[in-house]
């Protein structure tokens, strides 16, 4: 079985010490191995090394790409290159992009696997470039959104695809974690996943508190909010800020709904008859899914669909859309509050996130 190269961008928390991050995630499969590391703090680099056994490290990403010629790349730095806690801009001309620089230029340097910590780009223009990217080079794209992973939520996708509900209509997510680029990157993902990603058509929403203003097309933190999404095969779905990360989706015969990320299962069935005669019934869920197997997941992930030839669980054009449309969320905003259908026109709004 062949094993496959990989080299982390980024040595911090999911770059290296996490326990769900890429490096530990790659020694614990048969798949994976990591041969080289670069951050630009020297004592994240001697960390690394000491931890992880890995001689190559550097201070210089695309020197590491060059000389390692890895079959992986995961970018597990912040999305602007500002290092954490920053959680706002430096300045008010601040657009760094660092997510969608390093993803551009590592499909062009040729390296055909990457995985790219959410969200991958803080502005349409940007998520367009990775697009056009990936598109133009062949390279695999996975990224951060991990619940996409979890077995667990497969297996709700799984009830609704086989029609137990019924044709899907609506769906629900529950986030208390409400931020736009850092959280509903995960909610708006998740409803797309599980109503298997028809893509999204527009979205209306709003920014907290509701005085937020969009000055000159960017937000220099990352804003809490709520959405209202339609999609294209006609569903619908809103953000509610309530509930540790529970999901329903609606449909015409019942409903289904996952509850504290999908360990619980239940399903509403509408008997013949009436509505009144609906009954609830409780699903067995999956076994319960190590949480820090779902980063293995997804790199073994890009692994199978370099192999076979199909299309990767988050891939590039998934990803894209829903990047975009929490983008057009701050745009609906900024519009006062309207519908704003995908693709957006305004591509230079720009989102500052961690």
């Amino acid at each position: 079985m062949k094993r496959y190269r990989v080299a982390i961008i980024g040595l911090g928390r999911m770059g290296s010490t996490l326990d769900i991050s890429v490096a530990e995630a790659s020694n614990a499969s048969d798949r994976l191995e990591v041969v080289a590391g670069a951050d630009i703090l020297e004592h994240r680099r001697e960390a690394f090394k000491q931890t992880w056994g890995v001689e190559a490290v550097y201070d210089d990403y695309l020197r590491m790409i060059e000389e390692q010629e890895p079959d992986v790349v995961a970018i597990c730095t912040t999305a602007t290159g500002v290092q954490k806690p920053g959680s706002r801009a430096p300045s008010t001309d601040f657009r760094g992009d660092l997510h969608a620089e390093m993803t551009v230029r590592a499909a062009d340097a040729g390296v055909p696997m990457i995985f790219c910590e959410k969200a991958m780009a803080c502005s349409p223009r940007a998520a367009d470039e990775i697009l056009e990217a990936c598109h133009r080079t062949g390279a695999l794209l996975n990224t951060g959104v991990l619940m996409r992973f979890n077995d667990r939520f497969a297996a709700v996708r799984d009830i609704i695809a086989r029609g137990d509900v019924g044709k899907p209509l609506y769906a629900v997510a529950y986030t208390e974690s409400n931020t736009l680029m850092h959280m509903h990157i995960h909610s708006l993902d998740m409803v797309s996943y599980l109503i298997g990603d028809p893509g999204v058509a527009s979205v209306r929403g709003e920014l907290m508190p509701r005085s937020t203003r969009v000055e000159g097309n960017r937000l220099e933190k990352d804003p809490r909010a709520t959405y209202h999404a339609r999609f294209a095969n006609g569903v619908e779905a809103w953000a509610l800020p309530a509930g540790p990360r529970d999901f329903e989706v609606i449909g015409d015969e019942g409903m289904v709904r996952a509850m504290k990320s999908a360990e619980t299962l239940s399903r509403w069935e509408i008997r013949p008859g009436t509505a009144s005669s609906a009954e609830w019934f409780q699903i067995d869920a999956p076994k319960a899914v190590d949480e820090n197997l779902t980063t293995q997941t997804c790199l073994e992930d890009l692994v199978e669909a370099y192999e076979t030839g199909r299309p990767t669980r988050g891939n590039v054009d998934v990803t894209h859309n829903i990047t975009e449309a929490c983008l057009a969320v701050a745009e609906s905003h900024r519009r006062g509050g309207e519908w704003v259908d995908l693709p957006m026109s305004n591509r230079g709004l720009y989102v500052f996130h961690v």
